[in-house]
Formats: structure tokens, C-alpha cells, sequence
């Protein structure tokens, strides 16, 4: 065993250079592979928490304008939701649409003033079943319930930043009262402020909202929960169906999409999905090649020390060396090369991986209105990463096995004529 380790060690000082660019050749393609897993993973990670934000199935309609003529009204009419659509939806598909609710958000700031010091903030009319869609994060307290529904209750989900401005990092605001527009509301919870979901408003209950701001207005949206509806060819029939639907009672055309506008979240998600999966997919195969470079480059080296050595394993075959041990010689350099370099390159890609997550592994895009989270822990799975090594080192072994075959089947007097 000291004896060939010696001889491979000979062998790799005889020819550094050579050695040298394979060797690099083949921890450039480990290195390559896992900084690409890296950056698709933070990109399909970044995906999954900004989907993680909402119910992924749920759909949210917004007003729009006709674009096509229809039972006696021009075009570019204005298709309003209003409070009934709620029911309709509920009684029409009553399988499908699980938790409801809509939404009123005041045109205009009111000052939330305690005592001497005030916040400023929309007001946002709610049911219940928002915190199950938008998946709200309660800090303190409690959110809107049926109750405060029913009752027409004069209360107030304030966000921790209006809680910070008002009470500061140390208050409790629970059970205190604010006025807002000269009503008085008594706190019951706190909410975590998210930009990404248009959430820095005070929230009161939807039935407060209608009856003291805007009862006649229109909805400014709503949105609900499905049951069922696992794929892209469900989602896009049951919308038809929706849309048909709200034709009706609305008076478009049901083949007019710009009429109501669907936001389908599970429609995106798994469109997404797929996207994420054919990303993935491509960046295994730019890899993938690029460890092939890997493998070609142990080959030729192989290939090489054979020819160069062809008169010194006809001397050992001639002095009764045995083909397994001049095969095994062979083989036996290949994977040195192709371990030793293999995990320089996978301790590389690891450290890039591990760097980027540090520097950037929870980047997010801010355009003053709505924020998205565009980077996200980029690293790869240790297993990933040993798994690709040792399939490059198995790669690298069969790569070497064609010219330790050629070793072995020279003869001596073949070999000690060779130049």
C-alpha cells in the first residue's frame, strides 16, 4: 500500500503542471455545480416565503371596466363589488370557496392619537377570515372575530410600528383606547406591519367600516380560500365559472376578463413551481457538463501516463508483475487526483454558498409601495455537495479504468520496444 502511494506521488511530481490543470479542471466543475444549486436555491427559496405570506389557496378579485359591449351598456363601463358578491360566491360554489372576506381601506390618513402622541394610518375594514388568508401575524392580543362583526364593535388592530409610536418598544397597548376621527377604539391586538401585503393600516371590524365610513361605497376587493383545486386546468375552469357568474350579476359579458380582475395564488404557485422546476433542471445540467469536462480531463491524463509509462509496466509485467496490480496502479492515481481536487472544489462552492447567504442570503426588493423578498438563504445541502464529489470520484475512476485496461493488456516485448 506505501508503495503505490509513493509511486502516485512520484507520478504527480513528475508531470505538476498536467496534474495540476486537471486537478483544477475537475474542483472547477464540483465548484461550479454547487455555487449554481446555490443561486437556483435562493431564488426557489425566496419564492417559497413570499408565497408563504398568503394562503396559497386562495383567489382575490379586484373591480375592473368592461372592454366589451354588453345587454345594452357601452364598453369601459365600471364594474364595482359590492357587499352581496360575498354571499353569491359563497351559496354558488359552496364545495369550493371555503373562509371569505372582504376588504374597504379609507381613501385618507387618520391621525391614532394617545393621550398627547398620535400615529398616522388608513383605516381598513376586515373580517375574520383575513387573518387566515393573508396569514396576518398577531404579536399581541387578538385579531378581528365574529363578534366584533356581528356587534359592530368600535375596535382596532393597531400595527407594531403605530404601537411603537405611541407606547414604545416596552407598552402594552391591549385593552388601552385610541381615537381615530373622533371615535373612540379600544385596542385588542397588535399586528406585524408588512409592506409586501399592503399591511400598515389600523384595522377595525368590516361591519364598523361600512356603517361609519363607507356603507354604500364599493368593495375595494375581496378574497376567499378554495377547496379542491390542486392544478392549473381546475383553477382556470373553476375562474370561468366564477367569472360567469359575477357576469350575471353584474351585467358583462362572461368572456370579459378586463370586467373583474382574479389574482388565483394557487394558479400562480403552481406555475411557479414548474418554472422552479425546469430552473433547477437546467442548472443540474450546466453542472452536470461541467463535471464532465472534469471527467474527460482525468481521462486524457490517464491516457497520457500510460503512454509515457508504457516501457515501465513492461519491465514490471516482465519481472512478474501481475495485471491486477498495474490496474490497480492505474485506477489508483485517478482517484487521488479526482478525490483530493474533487473536495477542494466542494469546499469552495460550500464557502461561496456560505458567503453569499451572509452578504445577501435575505435580500429584498423595496419600490417605496410593496417589498418581495428576491434572495434567500443561496446554499446547498451538505449531502448535495458530498453526493456530487463522490459522483464525480466514481466518474473519474471509470474515466481512468479504460487506460489502466490498455496497461494491462501490453505486452512486454511490446512495451520494451515502445519509445
Amino acid at each position: 500500500m506505501i508503495d503505490i502511494i509513493q509511486e502516485i506521488w512520484n507520478a504527480i511530481r513528475r508531470n505538476k503542471l498536467r496534474t495540476a490543470l486537471t486537478g483544477f479542471a475537475v474542483a472547477w466543475g464540483i465548484f461550479i455545480l454547487i455555487v449554481l444549486l446555490g443561486a437556483g436555491n435562493g431564488l426557489i427559496n425566496a419564492f417559497l416565503v413570499n408565497s408563504n405570506k398568503r394562503a396559497l389557496n386562495s383567489v382575490k378579485v379586484f373591480p375592473g371596466w368592461t372592454s366589451i359591449a354588453y345587454d345594452g351598456f357601452d364598453k369601459g363601463r365600471f364594474v364595482g363589488l359590492e357587499s352581496r358578491d360575498l354571499d353569491i360566491v359563497s351559496n354558488t360554489f359552496p364545495d369550493i370557496v371555503e373562509d371569505i372576506s372582504a376588504q374597504l381601506v379609507s381613501n385618507q390618513t387618520y391621525e391614532v392619537c394617545y393621550k398627547q402622541d398620535y400615529a398616522k394610518a388608513k383605516l381598513a375594514g376586515f373580517f375574520p377570515a383575513q387573518l387566515k388568508i393573508e396569514k396576518v401575524e398577531i404579536l399581541k392580543g387578538r385579531y378581528i372575530d365574529e363578534i366584533d362583526i356581528k356587534e359592530k364593535r368600535k375596535v382596532v388592530v393597531l400595527s407594531d410600528k403605530a404601537e411603537d409610536i405611541l407606547w414604545g418598544k416596552d407598552g402594552n397597548p391591549i385593552g388601552e383606547y385610541v381615537t381615530i376621527d373622533g371615535f373612540a377604539y379600544k385596542v385588542v391586538g397588535v399586528y406585524k406591519a408588512d409592506r409586501s401585503m399592503g399591511f400598515d393600516n389600523a384595522i377595525i371590524p368590516f361591519s364598523t367600516m361600512q356603517v361609519i365610513y363607507s356603507k354604500d361605497l364599493y368593495l375595494d376587493n375581496y378574497a376567499f380560500t378554495t377547496n379542491g383545486l390542486t392544478s392549473v386546468p381546475a383553477n382556470e375552469a373553476f375562474e370561468d365559472e366564477l367569472r360567469k357568474k359575477l357576469g350575471e350579476t353584474h351585467r358583462f359579458d362572461p368572456d370579459d376578463k378586463s370586467a373583474v380582475y382574479f389574482w388565483n395564488r394557487m394558479t400562480q404557485y403552481l406555475q411557479t413551481q414548474t418554472g422552479n422546476s425546469m430552473l433547477n433542471t437546467a442548472l443540474w445540467v450546466i453542472g452536470l457538463f461541467t463535471l464532465v469536462s472534469g471527467v474527460v480531463g482525468i481521462s486524457n491524463i490517464m491516457l497520457i501516463t500510460v503512454k509515457e509509462r508504457t516501457r515501465e509496466f513492461g519491465i514490471r509485467k516482465a519481472l512478474g508483475a501481475k495485471p491486477r496490480q498495474i490496474l490497480a496502479l492505474v485506477l489508483a492515481e485517478s482517484v487521488v487526483i479526482t478525490t483530493f481536487f474533487g473536495y477542494i472544489g466542494m469546499v469552495a462552492g460550500i464557502g461561496v454558498t456560505e458567503l453569499a447567504n451572509f452578504i445577501m442570503g435575505n435580500s429584498v426588493m423595496d419600490n417605496g409601495v410593496d417589498s418581495a423578498t428576491v434572495f434567500t438563504n443561496p446554499t446547498v445541502d451538505l449531502s448535495t455537495a458530498i453526493g456530487a464529489t463522490l459522483t464525480l470520484v466514481v466518474a473519474g475512476t471509470i474515466a481512468g479504468f479504460i487506460p489502466a485496461q490498455k496497461a494491462v493488456s501490453i505486452k512486454p516485448i511490446e512495451a520494451l520496444r515502445a519509445d
